[in-house]
């Protein structure tokens, strides 16, 4: 792929990301979360399942260390150290909620302060959570429009290669033709030699024959 083309697709990556940055909304919401229902941040991702997208959650969040688990349906990061947020250990919750087919997933994330669950109530906090919320919801629409780049692109290839192939099958082709115009050109030119050829050899068979018969009139003679 050329320097033009390639350019080109990552200008359109940069802007499909962007664009999807501008609707990333973060809303509070009460949830079924964490053993109960408990004041959790919602977010929207785009181009992922929900399956996927609490697989990234698992990855975003190793940063913040604690032993990452499935519970309830979703993920629980247990002792997860976010400074910023507290300085004792976090409990994470992360659910997923969409189907394999949806384009757009919707996903909640809640904080656990050891009892007291991040809200906009902790202005503080919230402004941090919803800070790692965005972070993440970007993060992974990014890499699901990065592996969808990936995949058509391998795709690409793959004609690309194909294409190829058949140009270079058909200049094979091409060279088998001229080879073959060739060979015809010259059996023909030796046919016209082998008549030629046939019509002296006939020629001498007919002088040969009159030697021959020469020679058995010498021998009748003798008789």
């Amino acid at each position: 792929m050329n320097s033009k083309k390639m350019y080109s697709i990552c200008f359109a990556i940069a802007i499909s990301i962007s664009s999807y940055a501008q609707k990333i909304k973060i809303k509070e919401s009460n949830e079924n979360i964490g053993g109960g229902k408990h004041p959790a941040l919602i977010v929207n991702i785009y181009d992922v399942n929900p399956s996927d997208a609490e697989d990234a959650f698992k990855a975003f969040m190793k940063k913040y260390g604690g032993k990452r688990s499935s519970q309830d349906g979703g993920v629980f990061i247990d002792n997860a150290t976010i400074k910023d947020i507290s300085e004792n250990t976090v409990d994470i919750y992360g659910i997923a909620n969409g189907s394999k087919s949806d384009l757009n997933i919707t996903f909640a994330i809640a904080f656990d302060l050891g009892g007291v669950f991040v809200s906009s109530d902790i202005k503080d906090k919230y402004k941090i959570a919803e800070k790692i919320v965005y972070e993440f919801a970007l993060q992974t629409t990014k890499d699901a429009i990065e592996k969808e780049l990936k995949d058509a692109k391998k795709a690409q290839s793959k004609l690309e290669d194909a294409q190829n192939n058949l140009e270079s099958d058909n200049k094979s082709l091409k060279t088998d033709i001229e080879n073959y115009k060739s060979k015809i050109k010259k059996a023909e030119e030796d046919i016209v030699k082998n008549l030629s050829d046939q019509e002296k050899k006939k020629s001498e068979i007919e002088v040969q024959k009159k030697v021959v018969d020469g020679i058995s009139g010498k021998l009748n003679a003798v008789d």
